[in-house]
């Protein structure tokens, strides 16, 4: 099932590298009451991930915050170390972004934006979007129809929408 505007994201367990170590992150507890926006990508440390999508989103941080935006979440089919590398190599870390990852890709399928490349041994990866949830509710959501572009799901375009 895809989900679209008014639906309520599902339950989900995201994960992430902690001080102490690995963590398990509730998602919807995260969010709850909330203004955040989501934003997913097919792999850390790909070419537009990391050139494009990632930066706009360092970019407009403030802007988006001063929008009402309460938190940035960054969301990848990867594993936790590799999150973590990627958000300190690409400074979102320092920006405030949280960066989750989805390991095993439930959220992902759960959602409906799972798609696989077998000839670059990308399988059930991640759809490029960005969305805008209220208290768990999706308000916006903007996916990229094309592979390797970040048109209408970078930073500034989300901005924009609030």
């Amino acid at each position: 099932m895809s989900f679209t505007v008014g639906n309520k994201l599902p339950a989900a367990s995201l994960g992430h590298l902690g001080a102490d170590g690995p963590e398990q992150i509730d998602l919807n507890a995260m969010i709850a009451g909330k203004k955040v926006v989501i934003f997913a990508l097919p792999g850390a440390f790909t070419p537009t991930c990391s050139s494009a999508h990632m930066p706009s989103f360092i970019r407009t941080y403030d802007q988006l915050r001063t929008k009402g935006v309460d938190q940035i979440i960054c969301i990848s089919v990867n594993d936790i170390f590799v999150m973590k590398a990627w958000a300190d190599a690409t400074g979102a870390t320092e920006a405030g972004i949280h960066c989750l990852a989805d390991g095993d890709s439930a959220f992902t399928v759960a959602i409906g934006m799972d798609y696989s490349v077998p000839e670059t041994g990308m399988m059930s990866r991640s759809k490029r979007y960005a969305m805008i949830v209220e208290d768990g509710t999706i308000t916006a959501l903007n996916v990229e129809e094309a592979r390797g572009v970040c048109d209408i799901s970078g930073g500034e375009t989300i901005l924009d929408l609030l």
